[in-house]
């Protein structure tokens, strides 16, 4: 056994047995956590408004701090990036996510403290290879490097000493010098902005390396597989990277793209490991390989809160914690961090899929799903339904959306999908029929209305050309990162922009 890997082994020790205490006790944890968090932010502008140092109990806070969404706190953030100190979180916040922004923001710019960094972000990287290395205790990884796909960073307008970008390139842009001897490729290639140029230098740079690990998005590393597969006319990635053992996934889910993983990395030993990992904070990692939930993270300085869906858009909603959830039942998310987010509704749906350990499966976003008819399709339905459709017609999706087509005088409402098929099914009705049968056995409101089509009709797929996100994507100038496709939409405006583009693509080709 190499020597870092006898090292990492050791000093993993003391980190499982910390796992397994939260494992058992859960909602002390939390209790502690949300303690620490009120103590260091007593002194604030936010804990001094909501008097902090008073609150003796989760109940106490909860009924003192309303919730809150990006609406409510952007003025807070807009303030830190000027500069000023003190306001949400102790002392200065110089870097900030960049995501996906709100209905009257084209981007989020999510404060990311040192102490997230350190004791959230970092410590979930570290955590994931404590748990790899329990489960594979044979394990090679740390005989080669880890490639990293980032986004990029730069300085941002309000002030010349605060930073946004893709929270991937703020992590590799503040990781310990040591980083550099373990990862490929190396920072300034990791930090390029252009992602043509990106992909080139670093299939430069990799192509030597022994590379046994990679981490990302995987619609992004599958651009960059197929990428360095093409120039170097290879027929998997074996034959660039032997000892390839495993990808550390998040973002998306992976069902999609499973599939043709599996083609191009074709090793019995290849091993696959999600985390929920996001802008906002590090907070699940699949922690068992036959089951693809993922652990909650307690100990992070993340205090979580949990708000039944259906409660979601009341006056006062009903909240849980940790202690009080229930499994199978879909609940929004809420945080409070040591970032200075608090009581923050982060936009993601999860749900519980064990009490003790506490594990979850993400279901979707707050705002990505289809409710025109009263349907309520959520993306956890939509995933399983065209993973069914796509076994039985042995179909590969590289990427797709889908929203309503609403009712008229002469028409029913229905559900348009657009798909961009890696290998497309043989006959497209009988998906069709598939996937709509697999939506109705998942989902009963949908069923309801699908009823002799009364409501809603069949649902209408288009194939659409090779490389049709990519260039909408591109279009946005969102390439590479982070950045993500959205799945389910409540309106049509995705759609049509990618439905205009389709016919452009297949006008240049005739």
């Amino acid at each position: 056994m190499p020597l870092i890997t006898s090292i990492v082994n050791w000093l993993n020790v003391k980190r499982t047995h910390q796992i397994d205490l939260f494992r058992k006790y859960p909602f002390d944890i939390q209790q502690e956590v949300l303690s620490r968090l009120l103590t260091k932010a007593a002194e604030t502008e936010w804990g001094i408004k909501y008097d902090y140092a008073s609150i003796g109990a989760i109940e106490d806070y909860q009924n003192r701090v309303p919730l809150q969404t990006y609406e409510e706190v952007k003025q807070y953030v807009g303030r830190l990036r000027e500069g000023q100190t003190n306001i949400l979180w102790p002392g200065e916040i110089k870097w900030f996510a960049k995501s996906s922004g709100t209905t009257s923001d084209k981007s989020k710019f999510i404060p990311v403290s040192k102490e997230c960094l350190e004791e959230c972000h970092f410590r979930g990287g570290r955590d994931v290879l404590a748990i790899y290395m329990q489960n594979n205790p044979e394990s090679k990884i740390f005989s080669g490097k880890g490639l990293t796909l980032g986004g990029s960073h730069k300085i941002d307008n309000y002030n010349t000493q605060t930073y946004t970008g893709d929270l991937s390139a703020i992590l590799i842009e503040n990781s310990p010098f040591w980083t550099e001897f373990i990862r490929t490729p190396s920072q300034e290639v990791a930090l390029l902005d252009n992602w043509e140029e990106k992909l080139d230098k670093i299939m430069q740079e990799t192509l030597d390396e022994n590379v046994t690990s990679i981490a990302g998005v995987p619609s992004w590393n599958l651009v960059m597989i197929k990428h360095i597969l093409n120039h170097t006319h290879k027929k998997n990635l074996l034959e660039i990277w032997p000892n390839l053992e495993l990808f550390f996934h998040g973002g998306v889910s992976f069902t999609p793209y499973r599939e043709q993983f599996d083609k191009l990395i074709p090793s019995s030993n290849m091993h696959y490991q999600e985390a929920y990992n996001a802008s906002e904070g590090f907070f699940a990692i699949q922690d068992d390989p036959a089951d693809s939930s993922m652990l909650l993270m307690l100990d992070y300085g993340v205090f979580y809160e949990f708000i039944p869906v259906e409660e979601l858009n009341k006056k006062n909603p009903v909240v849980h914690t940790v202690g009080n959830v229930q499994k199978g039942r879909n609940y929004a998310l809420v945080i409070s961090t040591n970032t200075g987010l608090w009581r923050y509704i982060i936009g993601d749906t999860i749900k519980f899929t064990c009490l003790y350990p506490h594990k979850i499966i993400i279901t979707g976003r707050t705002r990505h799903f289809i409710n025109a008819f009263g349907e309520e399709i959520i993306i956890d339905n939509a995933e399983k339904a065209l993973n069914i459709a796509c076994e039985k017609t042995r179909a590969l999706i590289t990427d797709y959306t889908a929203a309503p087509i609403f009712m008229s005088s002469d028409k029913k409402g229905a559900h348009e999908w657009l798909i961009e098929f890696e290998r497309e099914p043989q006959n497209l009705d009988y998906f069709t029929m598939l996937l709509d049968n697999a939506l109705m056995s998942l989902n009963s409101d949908y069923e309801a209305k699908r009823f002799k089509n009364i409501t809603l009709d069949v649902p209408v797929i288009k194939s659409l050309a090779r490389g049709v996100f990519y260039k909408w994507l591109e279009s946005k100038g969102k390439l590479g990162g982070q950045n993500k496709v959205p799945r389910l939409s409540n309106d049509r405006r995705y759609v049509n922009e990618l439905l205009k583009l389709d016919n452009e693509i297949k006008n240049a080709d005739c």
